[in-house]
């Protein structure tokens, strides 16, 4: 099957930021198998790339499903696989390391998020935008108790701080929602290097402007103009319709950015 043949077109790139001396980001982007993630390692010391890391390279062996029940199994099988391995690194280092998490599984006209941390999915319909995930942080929680307003939010000295990750707890916690896409759906994966500096209105702009790889150059050089606190990780999915499906090529190679 052609890579034109696919309904779907995906673009990814991921970069160290202007202020971190190592990229702990890493990425995977499987149009062939209906998958696609971001995940944000933490645990210093180089942990956070290993672990981040450790995701993709068990994701990446997930293969064509037969159907999309079989996709889900694969997909739940090897992120386990990935976790205990993140936690069985933790226990010989005697440190605490893992990663975010934000998938998309598409399969069949269907799709399936997941999530663990602060990486996030959206989706672009029918032009608006909407957050599928929810960031599981402190502040978050701090949100939902109404304790703090949004704007506060934007400037809690913890809002850095996430509650969830693969790798840590000895049990893994990750959320889904699922749902049909549509022809036209543009579903957004980034780490928060991404969401600290742009706003949601500015992905939607991007996003409604221009395809995947010219959407994802330009979300990334705003990140970098605004001073690039952090790694960032942009995957963008365009689901394609009946008339679309003879358009460029459908999955670029996954890009490594860094600015002369």
């Amino acid at each position: 099957m052609s890579d034109t043949a696919l309904p779907f077109e995906s673009y990814g790139v991921s970069h160290r930021g202007c202020v971190r001396l190592l990229n702990e980001d890493s990425f995977l982007m499987e149009p062939r198998s209906g998958l696609w993630l971001v995940a944000d390692g933490m645990g210093g010391h180089e942990a956070g790339e290993v672990a981040s890391s450790t995701i993709v390279e068990h994701l990446a062996t997930i293969g064509i499903a037969s159907s999309a029940p079989e996709l889900l199994a694969r997909f739940e099988d090897r992120l386990g696989r990935a976790h205990e391995q993140i936690r069985g690194i933790a226990r010989a280092r005697g440190v605490t390391i893992g990663s975010t998490v934000a998938a998309l599984l598409a399969m069949n006209g269907s799709f399936a998020c997941f999530w663990s941390g602060d990486s996030r999915v959206y989706l672009v319909r029918d032009g608006k935008i909407s957050q599928i995930s929810r960031d599981h942080t402190e502040v978050q929680e701090l949100l939902d108790k109404g304790m703090i307003s949004p704007s506060e939010a934007r400037s809690w000295p913890r809002r850095n701080v996430i509650t969830r990750a693969v790798g840590v707890s000895e049990e893994i916690a990750v959320d889904f929602h699922q749902g049909q896409t549509l022809p036209g759906d543009v579903f957004v994966l980034s780490t928060d290097g991404l969401t600290a500096h742009v706003e949601d209105a500015e992905i939607l702009e991007a996003v409604a402007a221009y395809r995947p790889q010219a959407a994802c150059e330009r979300l990334l050089d705003t990140v970098l103009g605004r001073g690039g606190t952090d790694n960032v990780t942009i995957v963008l999915v365009r689901i394609r319709g009946e008339l679309q499906s003879d358009l460029a090529d459908q999955t670029a190679v996954p890009a490594e950015r860094t600015r002369p």
